[in-house]
């Protein structure tokens, strides 16, 4: 289902931005975009979207930022090898003025945060990434719940359309099951007047002219799929009233009525204006089918 949502959190020297966007999927397919050197957080946080969505593309990216209130490191070690290379050159060339503070601690690298949005410092201790690995999973739970929030809504909008082509189908299969019970004296009917184009003046055996149509009406009986369908139609809009993970079962319900109407129109032909009938009815009722399977892609 689609939908997207954010998430923020500052503390512990960290600035977060959890975003998460989701779109239609037959399965659970989760994309995670962190920057480099916190691939540590990854697994939790794949995890945390597992619990909470089942189907669907998930783009899951965490943005960091050094937040304002963190604190700052001198790097002693590289601002020592700076002042070793100055003191050479102003021997060398014999210059008089001395390093000046300010422009010491404005090289690059000489002055970092508490906190690096780049690779792992070595100063990034355990405990550190463990606070804020917390961080990351309540501010990417934050984001679930709202996402939660928005697919829901989008839910009860996707239920009201489903519910509307479910009756359609219903009401079809009805007008079907009422086409299909004169199929048996339209075959008789067509029957008669056939052996009477090929026989002439010659008698004909109504027992006879009746067991034959019988044979043939069998033959394009479609009770059975009218009955099945009719049961796929009242199973999916049981389903489509139930909370968790429906959308595979729906999907298989719609396939099984897929089948149904097609097996339904391939017994439609020679039924005259009946058969044209069941047959416009067939279509609409798979055109109605495949509306469906477009939206059942967004439930989970």
């Amino acid at each position: 289902m689609t939908g997207y949502a954010q998430a923020r959190s500052e503390q512990n020297g960290w600035s977060l931005r959890v975003s998460l966007r989701s779109v239609n999927h037959r399965f659970l397919d989760v994309r995670v975009r962190i920057p480099e050197g916190f691939e540590a957080l990854e697994p939790r946080m794949r995890q945390l979207v597992r619990e909470r969505v089942h189907r669907g593309h998930v783009d899951l990216t965490l943005h960091l930022e050094v937040s304002r209130s963190a604190g700052l490191l001198i790097d002693r070690k590289l601002a020592a090898g700076y002042l070793l290379a100055i003191e050479e050159l102003r021997q060398e060339f014999n210059l008089a003025p001395e390093p000046h503070l300010g422009a010491l601690l404005r090289l690059p690298g000489v002055v970092t945060s508490a906190a690096s949005s780049g690779p792992l410092p070595a100063i990034f201790e355990d405990e550190e990434l463990e606070q804020l690995g917390a961080q990351v999973s309540a501010c990417l739970e934050e984001a679930l719940r709202r996402l939660d929030e928005m697919r829901q809504e989008e839910g009860r909008s996707l239920v009201r359309g489903m519910r509307a082509l479910v009756k359609s189908i219903g009401d079809e299969t009805a007008r079907l099951e009422k086409i299909s019970e004169q199929s048996r004296l339209v075959y008789a009917q067509r029957l008669n007047i056939r052996l009477q184009e090929l026989l002439g003046t010659l008698p004909l055996d109504p027992l006879r002219v009746a067991q034959e149509a019988a044979v043939l009406a069998e033959r394009a009986d479609v009770s059975e799929e009218l009955a099945r369908l009719r049961s796929h139609v009242d199973q999916f809009d049981r389903l489509i009233r139930e909370a968790g993970e429906i959308g595979k079962k729906l999907d298989f319900l719609l396939q099984e009525m897929q089948r149904e109407a097609n097996t339904l129109l391939s017994k439609t032909p020679g039924l005259g204006q009946q058969g044209l009938d069941m047959t416009e009815l067939g279509l609409q009722i798979k055109a109605d089918i495949e509306k469906l399977r477009e939206q059942v892609q967004n439930v989970e």
